[in-house]
């Protein structure tokens, strides 16, 4: 049997794929609603109140992955497999600091800025249509690759769970 995650690693990468999905669902919803709606506006401050929430455990996610170890991957994974892995969780990585941070960028660019849950965060703007635009799009286009990329990372996983039977699923799940 393979070595496993730890629980913390465990935990978060769990609760951070769960909220991701989320928000990558409520980000498509929310664009249908109609302009200057009180349903939009509620929309659009959870999607922003969660996003910051998931920010902070990516955060919290990268400063734990420098003290916990990674398992070692199976020797008999052939080396192709292995770069495929390490290049896919690098993309995911930068796609978890890349899409939130273009998000609040660009809501900082406009007068309602970033509530958590009701609180105003700090702007890191001010009014200006054109550069929110700008990173409203990188943001689009960034999430659309992110949900690109976890689509293959579930295909991946269900490759070692269905065809390669190699346990390495099961090390990302909580010891029962």
């Amino acid at each position: 049997m393979h070595a496993r995650h730890s629980l913390p690693t465990v935990v978060l990468h769990w609760t951070i794929a769960a909220l991701i999905i989320g928000l990558l669902v409520l980000g498509y919803y929310m664009v249908g609603i109609p302009r200057n709606t009180p349903e939009r506006a509620f929309y659009f401050n959870l999607h922003k109140s969660l996003g910051v929430l998931v920010a902070v455990l990516i955060l919290a996610r990268i400063v734990w992955r420098f003290y916990d170890t990674e398992p070692p991957l199976p020797g008999s994974m052939p080396k192709w497999e292995v770069h495929a892995a390490q290049w896919g969780h690098h993309a995911l990585y930068l796609c978890m600091v890349l899409v939130p941070l273009t998000g609040y960028i660009s809501s900082s660019f406009n007068k309602y800025g970033v509530k958590f849950f009701g609180i105003a965060l700090p702007s890191w703007g001010w009014e200006d249509k054109p550069l929110r635009d700008l990173f409203a799009g990188m943001h689009y286009i960034l999430a659309w690759a992110f949900a690109a990329l976890i689509l293959i990372h579930v295909l991946a996983a269900l490759k070692h769970v269905l065809l390669n039977r190699d346990r390495i699923f099961q090390r990302m799940l909580p010891r029962l």
